[in-house]
């Protein structure tokens, strides 16, 4: 067969044709990762190194190329960073999102942390909150396109590489955005307590995400818009399944009607955790993709293949766990996942980006087996 482009390639594996490999992508790693990685040989920086921990393509590491438009889902303006309290340990601050958070200093990396943040207070509690909050998100500012994508709209058109509307955690989903704004606990007890508040945050995300995105798609087709949820923990859903149906499930309905009405040929939603019991209202409102399918979280991409059948492509899956083990158990985990690779609608990759605890050594080595796996569909 003949050698593929990889926009030949990734539309094959979307519709389970034949095609020379799979695509070879990776999430993203750490920060502390990747000064790990140098540390240990990896020859200067990533050159498609986002700053944080993001992939967008990464040639050193013989990745496939995607291109993202750039893509502006949050707060124009946000609030001013503060600091509010601050040891040789911790910092107490207010973030950009209006977020009062506690950060422990130890091991950090720019704004990556070795551990997560303790949150103390989110910026939304009543509909008053709320009412101030909105008008930091108007869909027309002028920032939620990148300046160049005038310019950049022509050589798009023309490419052989798969494109996508809004870098990885760009475009938040229904339930992320509510999180943001109110914090898990909150949340949890307002889908009962506030339900005007609720509703009234769903359909004014909803709003958003289609008058937002609707200049870039005036312009250009994608392949495809994923949306950034995390709705759930490693025993399942942080919502009920009625919840998401009375509250969320009507509008990102409309939402993904309106996006492959305007070009975009898949849809795609990032969720940590267990996501199973709302699987399939995603896939009746038109979900195409869904991943990490986090390991730890039970999610095993041949049983979910199993489970959903082949509307549901799977990416991810790959235990960073069994990784950081070594060669043998990187071997024997691969394997495990022989069968979707040669069946098709399935992206191995490491399940989330790549903590501290891979060295250069075996991901180099998980690296040079997956892409045996991918051209040869064994080990």
């Amino acid at each position: 067969m003949r050698t593929m482009t990889e926009l030949d390639r990734f539309l094959a594996m979307m519709e389970y044709q034949p095609l020379d490999r799979l695509p070879n992508w990776e999430c993203g790693a750490w920060a502390q990762t990747v000064e790990r990685w140098i540390r240990e040989g990896l020859d200067g920086a990533l050159s498609y190194w986002s700053g944080l921990r993001w992939f967008y393509g990464e040639p050193k590491l013989g990745l496939d190329r995607r291109e993202y438009i750039p893509f502006h889902g949050g707060m124009i303006p946000g609030f001013q960073r503060e600091t509010l309290q601050e040891d040789a340990e911790t910092e107490l601050f207010r973030d950009e999102r209006g977020r009062v958070r506690r950060a422990l200093k130890t091991g950090a990396v720019g704004e990556m942390r070795m551990s997560m943040d303790t949150y103390v207070r989110f910026p939304v509690e009543t509909m008053g909150d709320w009412r101030e909050l909105k008008k930091r998100y108007d869909p027309s500012h002028p920032r939620r396109l990148g300046p160049d994508f005038p310019k950049d709209v022509p050589t798009w058109k023309m490419r052989d590489y798969p494109l996508i509307l809004g870098p990885t955690c760009s475009t938040p989903g229904f339930y992320w955005m509510a999180r943001e704004w109110m914090g898990t606990e909150k949340l949890s007890l307002a889908w009962y307590d506030q339900p005007e508040l609720m509703h009234d945050m769903m359909r004014f995300w909803g709003d958003f995400l289609i008058e937002a995105t609707r200049p870039a798609l005036a312009e250009i087709s994608v392949e495809y818009i994923c949306l950034n949820e995390d709705l759930a923990m490693k025993t399942g859903p942080l919502l009920s399944p009625e919840t998401y149906r009375t509250y969320i499930l009507p509008h990102f309905k409309r939402v993904v009607e309106f996006f492959k009405g305007h070009g975009v040929r898949y849809m795609c939603v990032d969720t940590d955790g267990n996501p199973e019991p709302i699987i399939p209202m995603l896939l009746d409102a038109g979900l195409d993709i869904l991943w990490p399918l986090e390991r730890a979280a039970g999610q095993d991409p041949p049983r979910l293949r199993q489970k959903f059948g082949k509307s549901l492509h799977l990416w991810g899956g790959v235990d960073k766990r069994e990784v950081a083990k070594g060669p043998a158990a990187i071997d024997f985990h691969l394997r495990s996942l022989a069968p979707l690779v040669e069946e098709g609608g399935f992206v191995p990759h490491i399940d989330h980006t790549v903590p501290p605890d891979i060295s250069w050594v075996n991901f180099q080595y998980y690296l040079q087996r997956k892409d045996q796996l991918l051209r040869m569909g064994r080990l």
